[in-house]
């Protein structure tokens, strides 16, 4: 059975109350809101998750339902959240037999709050869960960094970002668009650039392209340094990306000893992940 054969919600139906939805939710530019209006791009973007060891799902910014309805009744719990009320009426109106029902198994809770400041585990206690959107450019970084704290119960993350923040979070070394963003989130997650999204896709449009990735945790993402200072090196290293490491990480005040290493002649953009932690490692050994 099908994506669209799943939902309870009459296409004709659908389309009417989104149309109306998109002249009564109007796209505010402070919280960065273009809404998705292509149905096969949001079919496609649901499709993007595994749904592998959990049933739980967060969407962030359904704005106008446009990606939720490919993704109702399928999970055991599914949490729609925006900080726009007038998406949240909207929302409610038009998934209202989808509701949070007691009793009701596979049912659909639009929430009003702030992903930035929520505590997750409100919605989905300890269970794991993953989470999907199109994500409002101005936080999306800020979004991944949240869910990076929470990545013991997140082991799925797919969704659209601006173009040249998809591209940098699944850069490899050696890339000009290798950075911090890259090095923290390959870490613990395998990260994988899907497709592009062109602005016409968009109402209003976006002055750029968006692209689309999906993030998926590793089997074993514990580190074997502290990811404190695993970011306290990477963000260091990169601050001053042209220098080789001997130069950029002279705050750790390193040994002389350690400073001879050849990893310290590289610059931050040819490590990989492992050499960052490798790294790490070496630092903190260095200081004891």
């Amino acid at each position: 059975m099908s994506n669209k054969e799943r939902t309870s919600i009459d296409d004709e139906v659908f389309k009417a109350n989104f149309e109306q939805g998109v002249r009564e939710v109007k796209a505010k530019k402070h919280l960065g809101q273009h809404f998705l209006t292509d149905e096969e791009i949001s079919e496609r973007i649901a499709q993007t998750l595994q749904k592998d060891n959990y049933n739980n799902l967060l969407e962030i910014g359904p704005g106008t339902g446009v990606l939720t309805k490919y993704l109702l009744n399928t999970y055991d719990r599914f949490v729609a959240m925006d900080l726009d009320r007038e998406s949240i009426a909207y929302l409610n109106s038009t998934f209202k037999a989808e509701h949070d029902i007691q009793d009701k198994p596979k049912a659909l809770n639009v929430v009003e709050a702030d992903f930035l400041k929520v505590d997750l585990s409100v919605y989905f206690g300890e269970e794991q869960f993953a989470i999907i959107g199109n994500f409002p450019y101005n936080i999306s970084t800020q979004i991944v960094f949240k869910a990076l704290e929470n990545k013991q119960c997140i082991p799925e993350f797919s969704g659209m970002f601006q173009k040249e923040v998809a591209e940098r979070i699944c850069a490899k070394e050696g890339s000009k668009t290798y950075g911090i963003l890259s090095v923290l989130v390959q870490a613990f997650y395998t990260a994988e650039y899907l497709f592009t999204v062109p602005p016409e896709a968009f109402d209003p449009p976006p002055k750029i392209h968006s692209g689309v990735l999906r993030l998926q945790r590793k089997e074993n993402y514990e580190l074997p340094c502290e990811e404190k200072k695993l970011r306290d090196v990477v963000k260091t290293a990169f601050q001053q990306r042209r220098k080789t490491l001997r130069n950029s990480l002279k705050k750790f005040n390193l040994s002389p000893e350690l400073r001879e290493d050849s990893i310290f002649a590289k610059r931050p953009e040819q490590l990989s992940v492992e050499q960052f932690i490798e790294l790490t490692l070496k630092i903190s050994k260095d200081a004891i």
